[in-house]
């Protein structure tokens, strides 16, 4: 098996580098989130995650670097073990529609597979884009490397549909939506993330998430749909 976390934090770097450089050395924005996850599926635990997301708008080009990590151990032996890394960068064509290009890698111990990683490059728009709600969906082909325990590597392309909605309930509360499938032709891949983050004070943030992932084909003895519930403290820096 591949010593993932190693592995994700060189891909991390070495795909954070470049866009930096091309940004000018330009600052970047960003949260790191600290929180506890309840867990079931495939793993059934309590443990502590750590969320980073990395942002960077210009006048033509908004890049986003995710890395989230998941660990827990019970007397010694792991629990759970997951690793995923998510780099974005969107072209703007006008005010409304961009360009995109997104690659995902994931790696968890309990899901039956060595690693999933994606490739896509397609085509976004706003919908709505007011001060208190905003509204997105995206589209695009692209390919999809998984590797089962004990398996082959298998690649099969794959049609990439995401929404993303924001909602500002009130002075200093957000709620979020984010879903996205990937159709392929052998494994169909959806996943959504409902969030309610609250501010506390300035720059600290307390948010409630909960995820839900559905894959259509998994290994044997494995289920399919895995759920967690977390409640984190979000910086903002």
């Amino acid at each position: 098996m591949l010593n993932t976390g190693k592995t994700a934090l060189m891909t991390a770097l070495f795909i954070a580098t470049p866009l930096y450089a091309a940004d000018g050395g330009s600052k970047w924005n960003g949260e790191a989130e600290l929180g506890i996850v309840s867990t079931s599926g495939n793993t059934d635990t309590s443990t502590i995650h750590l969320n980073t997301k990395l942002e960077n708008e210009r006048e033509q080009w908004k890049h986003l670097l995710l890395f989230n990590t998941l660990n827990s151990s019970n007397e010694g032996a792991s629990t759970a073990e997951r690793y995923v890394l998510v780099a974005k960068s969107d072209y703007k064509i006008d005010a409304v529609s961009y360009a995109f290009g997104r690659f995902s890698y994931e790696d968890d111990r309990f899901s039956g597979f060595d690693y999933q990683a994606t490739e896509t490059i397609g085509y976004g728009r706003h919908l709505i884009q007011e001060p208190t709600l905003k509204l997105s969906v995206e589209g695009a082909p692209g390919m999809r490397q998984s590797k089962a325990e004990n398996a082959s590597r298998d690649n099969e392309g794959i049609l990439y549909l995401s929404g993303n909605l924001e909602w500002n309930i009130g002075p200093t509360s957000l709620f979020t939506e984010e879903l996205f499938t990937e159709i392929g032709q052998d494994i169909t891949i959806t996943k959504s993330v409902t969030g309610l983050k609250s501010q506390i004070i300035k720059d600290l943030a307390m948010k409630f998430t909960f995820t839900a992932k559905h894959t259509s084909k998994v290994p044997a003895q494995k289920k399919k749909v895995d759920t967690e519930t977390a409640i984190s403290l979000v910086y903002s820096f």
